[in-house]
């Protein structure tokens, strides 16, 4: 897919995997709308970027919000990407140390953000993409971001795996749904990443955490998963498929 005269829409991109997949496809000619939560950097990353790139507020599981997104998306050029990188974590177990149940709230509220979000998202986009046509051989590509979690989730992660299982499960689904559409779907599964999140923990732990991974013995940087989230969409036969990208790590169960 050639970024040329295209846009894209990037959802959690003003921190993190996202906001170094904006950079990429800006960096590659694409106008780009960053899609992140109202109180988000988003703006002033959209400044910084450059005159390509807009910020628009939305949660990705609002309907409305994302309609709106992708509306400033197209005033700038046809959408022919979306990037779907909004998501968060957090901790339940099935049985709490107090002896209750696990938290059934947060269970669906990280279920809805990262499994349903990229639905909406994907479903929203694919309904725009499919009314263009096609460039070469193809009207749009759609990357969505699981986690290996997805395969091998630690003890406390359960909403989490369980949430980006089903965003692997959805994948080939998807892009065999949207063949006919000419539209392509691909998931990356990220390892640990150097992101906003792990920028928390003590740097004594970031380096453990890094040790763990075979090779390269380090944290993946953001720049690395934008490098495949754009080879994704320049590769006209990557479809349906899902990518880990964690240096060959799997996680054990703590």
């Amino acid at each position: 897919m050639k970024l040329d005269d295209a846009s894209a829409l990037v959802t959690g991109g003003a921190s993190g995997l996202g906001l170094a997949t904006v950079r990429r496809l800006a960096a590659q000619g694409a106008r780009v709308v960053i899609a992140d939560l109202p109180t988000s950097r988003g703006e002033d990353v959209a400044q910084e970027i450059g005159p390509g790139v807009r910020f628009v507020a939305a949660d990705v599981t609002d309907a409305d919000q994302m309609g709106q997104a992708f509306d400033a998306a197209e005033a700038m050029a046809p959408l022919r990407v979306l990037v779907n990188c909004a998501g968060r974590g957090g901790t339940v177990r099935l049985v709490e140390k107090d002896g209750s149940p696990g938290s059934l709230e947060t269970y669906e509220s990280i279920v809805r953000i990262n499994l349903i979000g990229s639905f909406n998202a994907l479903r929203l986009a694919a309904a725009r993409m499919a009314r263009y046509e096609l460039v070469e051989e193809e009207r749009g590509v759609c990357v969505l971001t699981a986690s290996i979690a997805a395969y091998e989730g630690q003890i406390g992660q359960i909403p989490y795996a369980s949430s980006k299982a089903g965003i692997v499960g959805m994948t080939l689904v998807a892009a065999r749904d949207l063949a006919s559409k000419g539209i392509r779907v691909n998931t990356i599964a990220p390892g640990i990443f150097d992101t906003p999140i792990l920028a928390r923990l003590p740097e004594p732990v970031k380096e453990s955490l890094g040790k763990a991974v075979p090779h390269p013995a380090r944290l993946g940087q953001p720049d690395e998963f934008a490098r495949l989230a754009l080879h994704i969409v320049d590769n006209p036969m990557l479809n349906g498929e899902t990518i880990r990208l964690d240096g060959a790590m799997r996680m054990g169960p703590r």
